[in-house]
């Protein structure tokens, strides 16, 4: 079926049938019964979990869903996603966010402001300082826990080497007064992780310390999220009780209705002050359907819950359709690189020209078959359409 649909395409074809692209893609139909209870069936083009791609910001959504965790779990009177967080230094390649008041702020170092950051604009800055709160060992083991054995998430987003990334920083939580409320030390994951695929060369060649090195680049060590699992991730925030109870981490329902909104607002839509300019057009990281281009107007009618990921060539993004003109909804996600010249870390990627283009061209592909595809039941999109701005 996703064969037929995307050779309908010339532009999807042309970059689907060229191995040079190493396209991925994950497509799940969605099905209610007279209860509304959805079933999901995917269908899947050249999905390969042994094929290593780069998930750049893919990894953010682990992340904050499993920040929100901790903070549950550390079950402290007092610290929770508002509570002012403050990031200390104890090792090479660390950076300090020193106590600031007020908590009321956009601006103000909370979980919960980091986790905004991260789902509307991708921030790195905010996805450094959770990946710090959990550390880097306890990270990938509850991941490990929760049914993803094969992901790893070993890196800041900053330019730290491997045993740096190893080392995360003493934070603590305060009263808007500035007293403490809770205190961890720093951390050190003992055993560095490598890749699961083994050792991992790509491209003919990376550019370094500004000059071309003609050799691979080693992601041996980088992050690595398979696209099953960040798909399954999703799934599991926006529908929890479709995957097994053991792959349900510990959130409560403010948790869950957070994260939701915050995986569909954009930027001028989320109330987030900072975000308010130009800069941080509707589009910004709503790479399936809109491809990202500040000119194309927002469709009130269609929400998409979505992750995103550029960088090295890689772009990808995971999402959840729901169409409330056409009562319809559907998951699509999909990975492909786009690195004509084969060089890593040169910045010159064909993501406007090619890769944007096509992950544009493949949502709306989807999304039009889906607005007629037949089905017994229609969606009653209502409960999870319901989301209002969350702090």
């Amino acid at each position: 079926m996703l064969d037929s649909l995307i050779h309908t395409n010339a532009l999807l074809t042309r970059i689907a049938t060229n191995p040079q692209y190493e396209l991925q893609i994950i497509y799940t139909q969605i099905n209610r019964d007279a209860q509304n209870r959805p079933t999901f069936t995917p269908h899947t083009y050249h999905l390969n979990p042994r094929q290593y791609f780069n998930p750049a910001s893919l990894v953010k959504l682990p992340v904050a869903i499993l920040a929100l965790e901790k903070l549950n779990n550390l079950n402290k009177p007092g610290v929770t996603r508002r509570t002012i967080m403050a990031t200390g230094t104890a090792y090479r390649c660390q950076t300090p966010v020193p106590f600031a008041a007020p908590a009321d702020s956009d601006r103000t170092a909370t979980v919960g402001n980091y986790i905004k950051r991260m789902l509307l604009v991708s921030d790195n800055f905010a996805y450094n300082r959770l990946y710090e709160f959990l550390g880097q060992r306890p990270l990938n083991a509850r991941l490990a826990q929760l049914g993803y054995p094969n992901a790893r998430i070993t890196r800041r987003f900053a330019p730290c080497d491997t045993t740096a990334n190893r080392h995360t920083n003493p934070i603590s939580f305060h009263t808007p007064q500035g007293n403490t409320i809770y205190r961890e030390p720093a951390k050190f994951n003992p055993v560095p992780y490598t890749s699961p695929l083994g050792r991992v060369l790509q491209g003919r060649a990376h550019q370094a310390g500004g000059r071309i090195i003609p050799e691979p680049y080693d992601f041996t060590t980088a992050n690595h999220l398979p696209l099953a699992d960040i798909t399954t991730l999703l799934q599991s925030i926006l529908f929890p009780t479709s995957v097994p109870a053991t792959q349900r981490p510990n959130l409560t329902s403010s948790d869950y209705s957070f994260l939701r909104y915050y995986l569909h607002a954009t930027p001028h839509q989320s109330g987030f002050s900072s975000y308010a300019t130009a800069q941080y057009f509707d589009a910004y990281k709503k790479y399936l359907y809109y491809g990202r281009s500040p000119d194309i107007p927002h469709q009130s009618a269609l929400r998409i819950y979505n992750i995103v990921g550029m960088s090295h060539g890689y772009l990808a993004d995971v999402a959840y359709f729901a169409d409330s003109l056409h009562r319809s909804e559907f998951m699509l996600s999909a990975i492909l690189y786009v690195n004509k010249d084969g060089i890593i870390n040169d910045g010159a990627y064909e993501y406007d020209s090619i890769g944007l283009p096509f992950l544009a061209q493949l949502g709306h592909q989807i999304q039009q078959f889906e607005a007629q595809r037949p089905r017994h039941y229609r969606p009653n999109l209502t409960e999870i359409l319901a989301t209002e701005r969350i702090r």
